[in-house]
């Protein structure tokens, strides 16, 4: 070895032969989902099939959110001055910043605060969630997760923390994520639990690294980005003025999975 030689955990080649995390990938093809791939590079292990299948749902329920986003705004627009697709992915990914799409990161910051009180102080949940968002309000701090700019209910949350019961992985995170909206509702102020909440939520009972947090917009979103920047390119005229509400949907009407 020398003074460059480095390691890696994560993905060993050979000739005729790729491992991820030590499984053949031609062997994993047909057998796991992408998302199952996601959590065997990330953590090391493959999911069981609970947590697989709400890691699905999870990365479906932000694969897109119409025209609107900063994000979404951001490619429609790299892509009509005439940049390529991956420039256009780029310019819609970097505006995923602390204001827009980095509520997951926010929110799991609060929720491990208010974890680590309830074993610190031996308090129940509610009474911390009182007290944390008691704190926050002096400070003046808005708690991310709570809110949304168009839904009063976010039914993708529903759906998340019914999974999430069904499956049997709700855990302290979701628990603490609901003491916080109760402490909301007696305070006099109904915030629903946005998309960003729940996932943050799950995150935390699934024992994802904090850091991660914002990753798993980043790929959620990735295939919503590409189809607005393809629907950009052959749809609409280059280097148009692109407004950002003052749009029409005229795609399918609304059908039922069934």
């Amino acid at each position: 070895m020398t003074d460059t030689t480095w390691k890696t955990a994560i993905t060993e080649i050979k000739p005729n032969e790729v491992r991820l995390r030590g499984y053949r990938i031609d062997e994993l093809m047909g057998e796991i989902t992408y998302a199952q791939a996601i959590f065997l590079a990330l953590k090391g292990e493959l999911p069981t099939k609970g947590v697989a299948k709400l890691l699905d749902a999870m990365l479906v329920s932000s694969i897109d959110h119409g025209a609107t986003p900063p994000s979404t705004i951001a490619a429609r627009t790299a892509v009509s001055t005439g940049a390529p697709l991956n420039a256009a992915l780029a310019a819609g990914i970097l505006s995923i910043n602390r204001y827009h799409g980095a509520a997951i990161y926010d929110c799991m910051g609060v929720l491990e605060e208010g974890l680590h009180l309830v074993k610190e102080a031996g308090k129940d949940m509610e009474t911390i969630a009182v007290e944390l968002l008691a704190e926050y309000r002096e400070k003046k701090i808005r708690i991310a997760g709570f809110g949304h700019r168009i839904h009063t209910s976010d039914p993708r949350t529903a759906r998340l923390f019914s999974l999430a019961e069904e499956l049997g992985v709700a855990g302290e995170g979701v628990a603490m994520m609901m003491a916080i909206q109760k402490a909301f509702h007696e305070s006099g102020k109904d915030l629903p639990i946005n998309v960003d909440g729940a996932i943050a939520a799950l995150l935390i009972d699934l024992k994802m690294p904090r850091e991660l947090a914002n990753a798993f917009f980043i790929m959620a979103r990735v295939p919503g980005l590409v189809t607005h920047i393809h629907e950009e390119q052959t749809r609409e005229r280059p280097m148009r003025r692109i407004h950002p509400s003052d749009h029409t949907y005229d795609g399918p009407a609304p059908r039922d999975l069934s």
